[in-house]
């Protein structure tokens, strides 16, 4: 939520139009956080959510790793400190040419859920480190991740097996429970697929050593969500459950549990009107939209916290939308929010935890509109 050194800077700058403003103390307690509760698990931070240089440089100060999902996200990981052994190449559809790249800049960690990715790596990174992603249903994760990435646990067996035979390390399993996921029994049932692969593959000669927890940690938008310490406690009950005495090396990749809760944008009424006279519920524009960074409110799925300086007033059922010509841009319509009856235009609002997959979600120029501005702090 807004700290009172976002407010300040907002009171002190007055910036025009909408902006992230993200404050940098947030991300270090977050991340002492997922040190504290999970201290043999090593933390990769999902560069996706937020890139940030100035993040980049906290967390590889604080001693994280990076989950990459390119190029240019695993340069951007060494250029803030990162050492090569710290950095993973977690998206399973690679460039040849760039697995090649990651390899010669010292990067020996790679995603894979096919044989054909296998074999790019065993051609462009000789002896790297793989591991294979299974799907999962995402079931309880309110950005599903389903269907795109992974295999089915049979098919990794397959995956796994290639790459041992071509040379490669075949290192691990790896699964992601959706993003935003509130059910704290998501990652056993993983699990339970997981220990099923290490066992079959012992059998066949293959010791498998690192399981990729991924992410889903939340954020905490309307709804209070479980804590850092419970999700632990969770894993560690499916750990011990399906691996015995024998729990392999773990790493997890949390994203938005990292900087979601840092971040806030500052945006403006630009209209509040109704589609007719009668209508129940007024349309409050606001100068950002799905294009301008909160890709993530499709289907309504992500619902931030809104705020205003009127909250006092009596409030009423709002749509909200966009200010782009673009009829998809609603963020809210389905399930209304209430607003102040007072909001009028050129009221400032603030969009709370948002610092994750918002500034790097938002357009160039759809428009005309310039991408959204970002303060760290």
């Amino acid at each position: 939520m807004a700290t009172q050194r976002i407010l300040d800077f907002l009171a002190d700058r007055r910036p025009d139009g909408p902006c992230l403003v993200l404050d940098l103390d947030v991300v270090r307690q977050n991340y002492l956080s997922f040190a504290r509760a999970m201290p043999a698990t090593r933390i990769f931070y999902a560069v996706k959510a937020n890139p940030a240089p100035e993040i980049l440089a906290l967390l590889a100060e604080l001693g994280s790793s990076f989950d990459t999902a390119s190029l240019p996200e695993i340069e951007m990981a060494l250029a803030a400190g990162a050492t090569p052994e710290r950095i993973s190449f977690g998206n399973t559809i690679k460039k040849e040419r760039d697995i090649a790249r990651a390899h010669h800049l010292g990067v020996s960690l790679f995603a894979v859920d096919s044989t054909q990715e296998v074999e790019k790596i065993a051609r462009a990174a000789p002896g790297a480190k793989v591991f294979c992603r299974i799907l999962t249903d995402g079931q309880g994760a309110e950005w599903p991740l389903s269907r795109k990435f992974g295999c089915v646990p049979e098919m990794a067996l397959e995956v796994l097996e290639l790459a041992h035979r071509l040379g490669l390390h075949a290192y691990g399993v790896s699964f992601h429970v959706g993003s935003q996921q509130t059910q704290l029994a998501a990652w056993e049932r993983a699990l339970e697929q997981t220990a099923r692969i290490f066992r079959t593959l012992a059998e066949r000669g293959i010791t498998l050593s690192m399981v990729n927890l991924g992410g889903g940690f939340p954020a905490r938008y309307l709804k209070d969500v479980p804590s850092v310490a419970r999700y632990s406690n969770a894993i560690q009950r499916g750990l011990a459950k399906h691996f015995g005495n024998a729990i392999p090396e773990t790493i997890i990749e949390p994203g938005r549990g990292m900087v979601g809760s840092a971040g806030v944008i500052k945006a403006e009424v630009v209209l509040v009107a109704k589609k007719q006279a009668e209508d129940d519920k007024r349309w409050v524009f606001l100068d950002i939209g799905k294009f301008g960074g909160l890709a993530e409110t499709m289907e309504e799925a992500i619902r931030y916290p809104i705020t205003t300086t009127r909250d006092k007033d009596e409030k009423g059922p709002c749509v909200i939308a966009g200010p782009t010509c673009d009829s998809a841009d609603v963020l809210y319509e389905k399930t209304p929010y209430d607003l102040p009856i007072t909001l009028t235009v050129g009221d400032e609002v603030l969009i709370e935890a948002a610092g994750a997959y918002t500034t790097t979600y938002a357009s160039v120029a759809f428009n005309g509109f310039a991408p959204l501005k970002a303060f760290v702090i």
